[in-house]
């Protein structure tokens, strides 16, 4: 298989076969991607040669694969022709597939035509993963996110109407030490309007390398702590009041991990981020925090 770097995978995308069409990202400019200060420049595509190659491989396997995860920062914002090229041969080699996923930015559904997004529909796409980060504007537009809360929304509607499912992140203490009720707030207004999927809550963690960490040296910006932290995302979970959603917390980045169904364990969700956030032994976990390397 051809992967630029040792590649990683969503708990919840387990089951499905990983398969490289890009390298770097399309956007590339907020500051706390670890991923872009691995990979500064203009993202590529990963040739088609090798995606063939890759999908042989994965044909050979003993397992009938039902769904493949599109490996990259954002695949989805790769030239349209050059992934529909893509997403063809996947189902010409690997007849047994019936859904294929991927990371997707905002801006990347947003300069998609309503029949190009009725195109991916058809050839399988649905469960994209979507960067949404945050519902709290000032935050969106501070890390450089190149989408509003607004945008957010629209271009969730627009994947409801072409019947493409999605996951959207939240990542918490995007604001910031001092502005997490606000960002909880904005966020759980915005997500509650849109009822996603599945909502994979994750926490901003400054990796060395990154303009954040630059900004984090010079006092340009201050971390949650993590005390805060597990209020947020405990404010964030309490507002999700209108959601039907999957809530998972299931990565490294998080120092708690659980997952429940909305609105049926919001309140035992609730009840355990209270606990964390009561008996939080700050330089413990922030000790921890400072030993992830990459995500």
């Amino acid at each position: 298989m051809h992967f630029f770097e040792e590649p990683h995978r969503l708990g919840f995308e387990r089951a499905s076969a990983l398969l490289q069409v890009q390298i770097g990202c399309t956007w590339g400019r907020c500051l706390y991607c670890a991923v872009c200060a691995r990979h500064p420049g203009p993202a590529k595509v990963t040739p088609l040669e090798e995606v063939t190659e890759d999908l042989d491989e994965i044909g050979q396997n003993w397992r009938a694969y039902n769904r493949i995860f599109l490996y990259g920062s954002n695949p989805f914002g790769i030239p349209n022709d050059q992934l529909i090229e893509r997403l063809r041969l996947i189902h010409a080699k690997l007849p047994s597939v019936k859904s294929i996923g991927g990371f997707a930015c905002i801006s990347d559904i947003k300069k998609r035509t309503d029949d190009e997004l009725t195109q991916w529909a058809n050839l399988g796409v649905d469960g994209l993963s979507l960067g949404a980060e945050s519902g709290y504007a000032p935050a969106l537009a501070f890390m450089r996110k190149p989408q509003t809360p607004e945008d957010i929304e629209e271009q969730c509607r627009r994947l409801d109407t072409a019947g493409i499912s999605y996951t959207l992140f939240y990542l918490v203490g995007m604001a910031g030490a001092g502005k997490s009720a606000e960002n909880a707030r904005a966020t759980a207004e915005l997500f509650n309007r849109i009822d996603p999927y599945r909502i994979n809550v994750m926490t901003m963690t400054v990796f060395e390398g990154t303009p954040l960490y630059e900004m984090v040296q010079r006092g340009e910006f201050e971390p949650a702590s993590e005390k805060e932290v597990f209020r947020e995302m405990r404010d964030f979970v309490a507002g999700l009041t209108d959601c039907t959603s999957f809530v998972d917390t299931g990565h490294d980045v998080n120092l708690v991990n659980f997952d429940g169904v909305l609105p049926r364990d919001r309140e035992g969700m609730v009840k355990l981020l209270d606990i964390r956030a009561k008996n939080a032994n700050e330089r413990m976990l922030a000790d921890y925090r400072s030993r992830i390397r990459r995500f």
